[in-house]
């Protein structure tokens, strides 16, 4: 995307409500205490390691992801650095709402709505098409050095999860679930929340209805 394009205001809104989602995911997700995404498992792990807020967290890591974008060649969106700057906030907004339940029932409601949410808000902010996270961009830049996007996201993904996982951070039934969840969730949110311009109106005489002397068929 070209930074000399405005984005038009209805893209822009989705993008904006799709981070502020996908943040409020990341919060339910963690008052579950079932297990999160890979990538939250690394955030929860440094958090506790740290001391530092989860949403700084969230917002620094997806700052070194993006510039490990430089040497991958690859080019942020306004939607990029949207990503950075709100993700983490919106999250740390959830956390300072949302109760920490304790009965089973009720985390495991917080999962299946985090899991949900997620895939709304990403449906919403990948579908108004104004630039990749930091993440995804990481994956399509290692594809573009030869390797296919199935092993570059597994490479990223089970290392990050690792990694995680030895800093403390939550690994459970939820990590697989949403694993599992996710990617159908979010094909079915693109396809019905994706950004599409209105078609333009017909010209008088075109093929809608209107014949070459003026007279509607």
């Amino acid at each position: 995307m070209s930074w000399k394009i405005v984005p038009e205001p209805r893209r822009l809104v989705r993008l904006l409500v799709g981070l502020a989602l996908f943040g409020v995911s990341l919060g339910l997700l963690v008052r579950a205490e079932l297990g999160l995404p890979s990538w939250d498992v690394l955030h929860q792990g440094l958090a506790d390691r740290t001391g530092a807020p989860l949403g700084l967290i969230v917002t620094l890591t997806a700052g070194l992801v993006l510039l490990a974008w430089v040497p991958l060649r690859e080019r942020p969106g306004v939607g990029t650095v949207c990503n950075v700057l709100l993700v983490g906030l919106a999250a740390e907004a959830a956390l300072e709402l949302l109760p920490g339940p304790e009965q089973l029932a009720l985390r495991w409601a917080f999962l299946l709505l985090g899991v949900v949410t997620a895939a709304v808000g990403t449906g919403l902010y990948v579908g108004a098409g104004l630039g990749a996270g930091p993440r995804d961009g990481l994956m399509t830049g290692l594809a573009g050095r030869g390797l296919s996007i199935r092993r570059a996201r597994a490479v990223i993904e089970l290392s990050v999860l690792a990694l995680g996982w030895l800093l403390g951070g939550t690994v459970g039934v939820g990590t697989v679930l949403y694993a599992l969840a996710i990617g159908p969730l979010v094909q079915i949110a693109l396809a019905r929340l994706s950004f599409r311009p209105a078609a333009p109106p017909a010209r008088p005489g075109g093929p809608l209805g209107v014949t070459g002397a003026g007279e509607p068929r």
